[in-house]
């Protein structure tokens, strides 16, 4: 018989709270071979997950931006001895907005099991606490990092929105949070909700939503703080 493929959400912060429910996180206590972005970031987890398997005996390998898409077929080979894989991203869940989605792709094509585990999405957290549309939204990744064209995306993305009551999610490289969040405040209409959601599930945990023209002139610091952005002119 094959094995499994099981994708293992991972922390988005530091701590040790447990983030998987117990019935999820028994499920994969037996894995020995794992398919990770970051290895030092999944033995981390996997320990305190209470992996059986000697930390140090566990089977890991790479998959991530740089991985080559000829290379991959070869991380399912112990599905095929009858050997259950755990796919572990940095941070979230894996294969949403990560290289994992390759490898659960190709599982299917090749007829294995693939078994998604419940855990945190920041994604998903972030569009719950908006207030924004959540029957239809879109996410969107990294905006461009030069401003004259991340400007125009800004405007395209809220014309999109407005025109088919879209809620609109993107995120940026945690050290340019802070001038994203001047830019959206100064391209964006007035009556557009602007929703920032930051170090989710963690302490510091800050998520602020309002109008554009409502958002406090004294903003929180952002800097080098994982994000998701949100806008809503729908």
């Amino acid at each position: 018989m094959a094995g499994i493929l099981y994708l293992i959400p991972t922390p988005l912060g530091e701590g040790d709270n447990p983030w998987l429910p117990e019935p999820e996180r028994a499920r994969i206590t037996h894995l020995t071979h794992f398919v990770v972005e970051a290895e030092k970031t999944a033995r981390k987890h996997l320990k305190q997950l209470g992996i059986t398997t000697p930390i140090r005996e566990l089977v890991m390998n790479t998959l991530n931006e740089h991985t080559k898409p000829a290379d991959i077929a070869a991380l399912l080979a112990p599905l095929a001895a009858g050997l259950d894989i755990g796919l572990v991203s940095e941070a979230g869940c894996p294969a949403v907005a990560d290289p994992g989605a390759q490898l659960v792709a190709l599982a299917h094509e090749k007829g294995y099991r693939v078994e998604p585990l419940i855990g945190p999405s920041s994604i998903l957290l972030a569009m719950m606490a908006s207030g924004a549309n959540g029957q239809c939204f879109a996410f969107h990744g990294y905006l461009p990092v030069d401003a004259s064209e991340r400007a125009k995306a800004i405007k395209e993305l809220e014309t999109r929105s407005r025109q088919n009551n879209e809620t609109q999610l993107f995120i940026e490289t945690p050290y340019r949070n802070n001038a994203l969040l001047q830019q959206l405040r100064e391209t964006l209409a007035a009556g557009t909700r602007l929703a920032v959601a930051a170090d989710l599930t963690t302490p510091t945990q800050t998520i602020i939503s309002r109008r554009v023209k409502d958002w406090p002139k004294d903003a929180p610091d952002f800097h080098k703080r994982p994000a998701i952005f949100v806008i809503h002119a729908g």
